[in-house]
């Protein structure tokens, strides 16, 4: 499992009227697997939700910055793309309902390598850029983004604001950025949030007058197949995007589009696991997260099990008896996974083993490649190996093999279920507004491509936050969410509308 590679390429449908609604097409990219464990590498990943997005840091180095705590944005699915300054240039971004800054990388990012992979903001190559210069600093939990304030005008579709205060990134401190598809985020939540007070674009846009009503909405297309990703839309919504009417809920808590959420339901059975709860509606996440025990009840439920679990289990089912009978022949243990087509040989090491989990069992150590399937493989193989060492027969070998598995650690917080079993998986429903908006498992399960096999991952991530009571478990409701509901962010009634979306 490596990181997010950057290869995906940006392109946006754009269309506009002089009615003060603007359309912006999205671009869906394809959600590969390590895109999925890149996802894990950010811990403390909704450390905003708990404590707030901005303090000021007491430091001596840092007395002159504004801190934000920044989410983990690789899982994330949909792009557009901006401009900035004048003439514009051009930068693909986020549209962050979970955050409410907009930062893009600097020409003045020298020394880290994450800002030589992406676009760059020029400030001498623009005639409105205004000097502003105060720092700001970026935190997110395994390094940071150091930066400063600047301002410009702002080109979305065929809006432009002007004057619009944003961050210039100078140093990217993860090489998970250096991999990331995006060049920055754009947030769309609320000022009370906003590192340095700064207006968010999108209030920018009201008090402009650019738009004709206080409201965005968003459509994600679910189909991998469709040209079309998705639309951002603002200052109104598309009626050919969702059926029948939306249901509207208030905003409970301004910073984020908070809202009540009144249960959580496995097969139209309540998991009792929801007594004041909340959820955060996030289009700055692909999953949704959820408080363990209701995760784990429909985790549970669809039998999701940790990748190396699973893979393991299919290894020992598939040939456990082929790989008992190699042993038995002599065959090096080393070569024997490749000998049957499930690693890469190359004579000495395996192709894979730039990245090694090491796997230590009765004394000995086995070193094993990346790859999922190789990985089953070999653990197999070393488990077997030292089994059969004890004299022990084939059946009590791979009865063992096969419990061992089971108590592999889950390297990333996603969980991989069956691909076959989806049919019968159970529907979960979330009560909001007195109504049950139904996810179906072809709709909660995600479907990943990755070195030619297909990989099925629950939608479902455990998070538990902190809060202060009367205040109950949090949720974030992400893009699986927002994939099957048309959704409505009303700025102008503080409300949140949800439509099936068509």
């Amino acid at each position: 499992m490596c990181l997010l590679t950057s290869t995906f390429s940006m392109s946006v449908a754009i269309t506009s009227s002089s009615n003060g609604v603007v359309r912006l097409g999205l671009k869906k990219q394809s959600l590969g697997f390590n895109s999925i464990y890149a996802a894990t590498r950010i811990k403390g990943r909704y450390s905003t939700y708990a404590k707030g997005a901005v303090t000021t840091t007491q430091d001596s180095d840092d007395s002159e910055m504004n801190i934000i705590s920044l989410k983990n944005y690789l899982d994330v699915q949909y792009f557009g793309e901006i401009g900035i300054g004048s003439p514009p240039q051009n930068f693909t971004v986020i549209f962050d309902t979970g955050s409410s800054n907009l930062w893009i990388p600097s020409s003045h990012c020298h020394f880290s390598v994450a800002c030589f992979f992406h676009s760059r903001y020029n400030s001498s190559n623009s005639s409105t850029y205004t000097e502003i210069g105060k720092p700001c600093k970026i935190n997110y939990g395994s390094g940071m983004i150091l930066g400063f304030f600047s301002e410009d005008n702002i080109k979305v579709g065929d809006l432009v604001v002007k004057n619009q205060v944003f961050t210039e990134a100078t140093r990217e401190g993860s090489v998970v950025l250096s991999l990331a598809s995006f060049d920055g985020i754009l947030g769309l939540g609320f000022q009370d949030v906003s590192v340095g007070n700064v207006a968010p674009l999108w209030h920018s846009m009201m008090q402009q007058s650019l738009v004709a009503q206080k409201v965005f909405s968003f459509w994600f297309n679910k189909d991998p197949m469709a040209s079309e990703g998705g639309e951002l839309v603002f200052g109104g919504v598309d009626p050919k995007h969702f059926k029948g009417q939306h249901t509207y809920v208030p905003v409970t808590q301004k910073g984020y589009w908070q809202i009540d959420l009144e249960d959580f339901l496995v097969a139209d059975q309540s998991t009792g696991c929801c007594i004041n709860c909340t959820a955060i509606v996030d289009s700055g996440t692909a999953f949704i997260a959820g408080p363990f025990d209701a995760v784990k009840k429909i985790n549970d439920a669809i039998e999701a099990k940790g990748f190396v679990s699973m893979e393991c289990k299919k290894a020992v089912s598939q040939y456990g008896d082929l790989i008992w009978q190699l042993l038995l022949s002599g065959l090096q243990p080393d070569k024997l996974c490749s000998s049957i087509g499930l690693c890469s040989f190359n004579g000495t090491q395996h192709l894979s083993d730039s990245i090694k989990m090491v796997v230590e069992q009765k004394g000995e150590t086995h070193n094993v490649g990346q790859d999922l399937v190789c990985a089953a493989c070999e653990l197999t193989v070393a488990w077997m190996r030292t089994e059969m060492m004890q004299k022990k027969t084939r059946g009590k070998v791979i009865e063992y093999v096969n419990k061992l598995c089971d108590t592999l650690p889950n390297p990333t917080t996603q969980l991989a279920v069956d691909c076959t079993k989806i049919p019968s998986m159970p529907t979960v429903s979330f009560v909001i507004g007195n109504k049950s908006f139904h996810l179906t498992p072809d709709q909660y399960i995600l479907k990943v491509e990755q070195d030619m096999a297909t990989f099925c991952i629950s939608g479902f991530i455990p998070l538990d936050v902190p809060v202060s009571p009367p205040q109950g478990p949090l949720w974030i409701l992400g893009g699986i969410f927002m994939e099957a509901y048309h959704t409505v962010f009303d700025f102008g009634n503080l409300r949140v509308g949800f439509a099936e979306a068509a």
